[in-house]
């Protein structure tokens, strides 16, 4: 009997394709991967949830038409722009604010309920967690930033300085959102009461009243001009309406990257390592 050799072995009729390599988890196609997919959790998880929509597009805007009915025509006399110019911003910025103190009750039932540490067993990319959630505010910032220029258009607000100018004025929100997000979430990650980063959001309503998106800078007493000038949600305004109706850019610019890059950097390593050992925790 003569024996079978390799070509005398039949092929098979639907050959097995091999399995796809899964890519190394920390490598940089699994971090965007595994950061689109959590975003897109954190999304959806949002959407689902009544509260977290209303707060991100209803409150806001009805807050700005109620500011807009309240003192918009006092404002525009004593400076001859419109408030919306003014009050649309500091709306944005408000509401990028008390999102993020949302988004850090959120990150604190998920470290207590146990579910970060059942990510952190899965082959996820570590990174990926916080980078998800920043994204997803990114994003939530921007929604809310157009929900509110949409309504301000409504009421009159336009744009006078070019489409460059408006493109960039959607975006400037995020710039301190963002660092208020990242100091909200260390925050949260440290503490064992919520009422730690539920007093976020005194903080940022404290920025609002003595803001100059509230009332034009001259009508605050004198020794507190400094403050409210300073101060992050007021260097915000400026620049937005610097974009929109004209006026100086550059100063409130760097003041608002000035803040906004310190509370990054004083945040970001706690940030990190809170995250790796409430992801740990079970």
């Amino acid at each position: 009997m003569t024996p079978l050799t390799d070509e005398m072995t039949p092929a098979p009729a639907h050959p097995i394709p091999a399995a796809p390599r899964r890519p190394a988890e920390w490598s940089p196609r699994a971090l965007l991967w595994h950061t689109v997919t959590l975003t897109s959790r954190t999304m959806r998880r949002w959407l689902r949830d009544p509260a977290s929509t209303s707060e991100t597009i209803l409150v806001p805007v009805a807050f700005l038409v109620a500011l807009n009915i309240v003192l918009g025509d006092g404002i525009t006399r004593v400076t001859g722009i419109g408030a919306l110019y003014g009050s649309v911003p500091l709306v944005a910025m408000v509401a990028a604010t008390q999102g993020a103190t949302v988004g850090g009750l959120s990150l604190m039932h998920e470290r207590d309920s146990g579910l970060l540490a059942r990510l952190w067993v899965l082959p996820i990319n570590r990174t990926a967690g916080v980078i998800s959630r920043l994204l997803a505010e990114t994003i939530r910032i921007v929604v809310a930033t157009l929900a509110l220029l949409t309504a301000g258009y409504a009421m009159g607000f336009r744009f006078h300085m070019g489409v460059a100018a408006a493109l960039g004025w959607v975006f400037v929100p995020c710039v301190f959102g963002l660092a208020f997000a990242v100091g909200v979430a260390t925050l949260a990650l440290y503490s064992a009461k919520t009422i730690v980063v539920e007093a976020t959001a005194l903080v940022s309503g404290v920025f609002m009243f003595f803001s100059t998106g509230f009332v034009p800078l001259h009508q605050y007493p004198e020794w507190i001009q400094p403050a409210v000038w300073h101060q992050p949600l007021s260097y915000t305004v400026d620049t937005m309406k610097g974009l929109s109706v004209g006026g100086p850019i550059a100063a409130p610019l760097t003041g608002l990257l000035e803040w906004s890059v310190s509370i990054i950097v004083v945040c970001a390593i706690p940030l990190a390592l809170g995250y790796r050992k409430a992801s740990m925790h079970s």
